[in-house]
């Protein structure tokens, strides 16, 4: 009989190892609320219960959690959609709504742009705060996220596959933007500080294609993504006349066709809080802080594209403490991450076209 026990109990042990972590832990639920988007990017809350959704194809949606109802705005932009470029992130402050682009600007040529306008439900009247200079022929690396705090809008700019001219801080490509809301310019960034070749805008450099970006509410620091090349994926905060070290630095990570490209880290460069090898193919981040998981506050919330994972991360004072996976191939390619301020819980989007809720459950609803 205690054989038999015995047996049973390894059984059972084996059957809820193989289980996916997500349906392993009876804490947390995910519910698919919409599908059918058309390559989704980026979405942004303006309310209890409606959210803003681009489409890199160029749409932008008004789409009501409650209902389902969705409603295409009418807009301004000119978009070149290019391999990766299209239309990117989306943020709605106070009434006004920001995005960032790859703006059309003739014979194939691209840049990073952001625009913003007065939010509207029918038509939205964009005019550009932001330009990457120079346009570049290229469908790579845009980053691209937003974030504000205080009046300054932080901005990534990606360095559109130009590896070394995220090292020329006279070019936008492959830096961290800092402009004011209306796209004047703060007079204590590097430029002014001391760094006269800096343009004007930059605020740090030496980054690849950031594609996630956060303020945390908890100690006012912005902390962002970065996508490397074959591995080198990381995690860091954002750092003023700061310098990444892309393409001096490899992060851990190869070139494509399998050369190194540099060491991880070495002093002068700024150095990142956690560093992924084999990539994840990291993509957007939120600092948590909602009730929903109460003992997830102050850490962040990591989304990937090649691993379709969600990751819980726990730092302090810029130094790596834990990772937790809170659930891996479940919903596909993430692509952004939103929290709703009024409940707390998390929204996921995923490049299959779909926005999943994320709550105290035991089980995933499909």
């Amino acid at each position: 009989m205690q054989k038999f026990r015995l047996i049973k109990l390894l059984f059972i042990y084996a059957i809820f190892a193989i289980l996916p972590f997500s349906v392993q832990s009876q804490s947390i639920k995910l519910s698919k609320v919409v599908g059918k988007l058309g390559s989704p990017w980026a979405m942004t809350f303006i309310n209890k219960f409606e959210v803003l959704i681009t489409e890199k194809a160029g749409n932008i949606i008004l789409f009501n959690l409650v209902s389902g109802s969705q409603q295409n705005i009418a807009h301004n932009l000119s978009i070149l959609e290019d391999g990766q470029g299209g239309l990117l992130d989306i943020l709605y402050e106070n009434g006004k709504v920001f995005v960032s682009y790859s703006e059309n600007r003739g014979s194939g040529k691209s840049s990073t742009s952001i625009a913003s306008s007065l939010f509207g439900d029918n038509s939205l009247n964009f005019k550009n705060i932001f330009r990457a200079e120079p346009p570049i022929n290229s469908g790579y690396h845009f980053g691209s996220r937003l974030v504000i705090k205080g009046d300054h809008l932080y901005a990534s700019s990606g360095e559109r596959g130009g590896g070394m001219i995220a090292q020329d801080p006279t070019k936008h490509p492959g830096s961290i933007i800092r402009i004011r809301l209306d796209g004047g310019i703060p007079r204590d960034n590097p430029h002014f500080q001391g760094l006269k070749n800096w343009r004007p805008e930059i605020y740090q450099i030496g980054v690849r294609n950031p594609q996630g970006m956060a303020l945390s509410p908890f100690d006012g620091e912005v902390y962002m993504s970065n996508h490397g090349a074959r591995g080198g994926d990381w995690f860091g905060r954002v750092v003023k006349s700061g310098n990444y070290g892309w393409k001096i630095l490899g992060w851990g990570g190869m070139n494509y066709w399998g050369t190194q490209i540099g060491p991880k880290w070495k002093p002068g460069f700024t150095k990142a809080i956690r560093y992924w090898v084999p990539s994840i193919a990291v993509s957007s981040i939120t600092i948590y802080d909602g009730k929903e998981f109460a003992e997830w506050r102050g850490q962040a919330l990591i989304t990937s594209l090649k691993d379709e994972s969600l990751r819980r991360l726990k730092f302090k004072n810029n130094t790596f403490i834990e990772e937790k996976v809170i659930f891996k191939g479940d919903i596909g390619r993430i692509r952004d991450i939103e929290t709703d301020k009024i409940t707390g819980k998390p929204f996921l989007l995923t490049d299959g076209g779909e926005i999943w809720r994320l709550e105290k459950r035991a089980s995933i609803v499909k």
